[in-house]
């Protein structure tokens, strides 16, 4: 079943939707009649979800296959939302990944292309829809960081540095919006079930091997409540939340020590 744009619904925008917390992030949105438009590179499971949710929520989906690590696709994006006459209501800047290993020996390409998804591209984004949101005097902009944003990441430096500017930003956006109506809010998930921990081979590490991970349903859930109740910043967990604090009272050396242990990947001794 196919939906044509309905102006008078909202729409959210939703990166990196097609899978873990952005996909859930989307039946969250279409349970609530938003207008969706899904942006990720796998243009096969974008297909599959927008034809679930369509038929489901009976909602107007837009797919747009791109890659967030070509510099020229955020601009690619707004423009192709113009020429269809097509107004964002919600920024979810969700798309992501990283990487694990010492930093000298990591791949650079993978690492540079790390920076321009997860930093650049939410950066350009928000910037380019930002302007229609504050001239309008509505909007919202949820960005998705990690608790990894809080400290320094031995064995995943530049993963933990980008988080760390999503973080930043964003509370800064958030002040920087305070009265123009637009709302910013940062979600700052713990490890969750997804597959990010095998693709960067962090699954057999200290902090993943044998724990009970948050699920990507759960952590959705959280961050969508929170964006929709205004609050800057949202860590999903009780314990994710101590452990944030705890680190501003901390020694930075015992952190990034106690970091590092965690990021460690233990080999067998047969």
């Amino acid at each position: 079943m196919k939906t044509t744009y309905q102006d008078q619904k909202q729409t959210a925008l939703i990166t990196g939707a097609a899978s873990g917390i952005g996909y859930e992030l989307a039946h969250i949105f279409a349970h609530d009649t938003y207008n969706l438009i899904l942006v990720d590179k796998n243009g096969q499971k974008l297909s599959e979800i927008a034809n679930k949710l369509q038929q489901k929520f009976g909602i107007f989906v837009k797919n747009i296959v791109k890659d967030l690590s070509i510099p020229t696709v955020p601009e690619e994006i707004f423009t192709d939302l113009q020429q269809a006459s097509i107004k964002v209501d919600v920024l979810v800047n969700n798309a992501g990944f990283g990487n694990h290993g010492l930093f000298n020996e990591t791949n650079l390409t993978a690492e540079l292309e790390m920076l321009q998804v997860n930093l650049v591209s939410l950066t350009h984004l928000t910037k380019l829809f930002l302007k229609d949101m504050v001239n309008q005097g509505n909007g919202k902009i949820l960005n998705v960081a990690s608790t990894a944003a809080f400290q320094p990441g031995p064995l995943m430096a530049v993963y933990s540095a980008t988080k760390a500017y999503v973080l930043l930003f964003s509370e800064a956006l958030a002040n920087e919006l305070k009265d123009t109506g637009v709302i910013v809010t940062v979600l700052c998930p713990g490890p969750t079930e997804s597959a990010f921990h095998e693709t960067t081979g962090m699954a057999d590490s200290e902090l993943l091997k044998n724990k009970k991970m948050m699920t990507a349903e759960t952590v959705a859930k959280i961050g969508y409540s929170g964006l929709m109740a205004n609050t800057t910043i949202v860590i999903p967990g009780v314990k994710n939340k101590i452990l944030a604090e705890l680190v501003r009272f901390t020694p930075r050396k015992l952190v990034t020590k106690i970091v590092r242990s965690m990021h460690e990947v233990k080999t067998k001794v047969i």
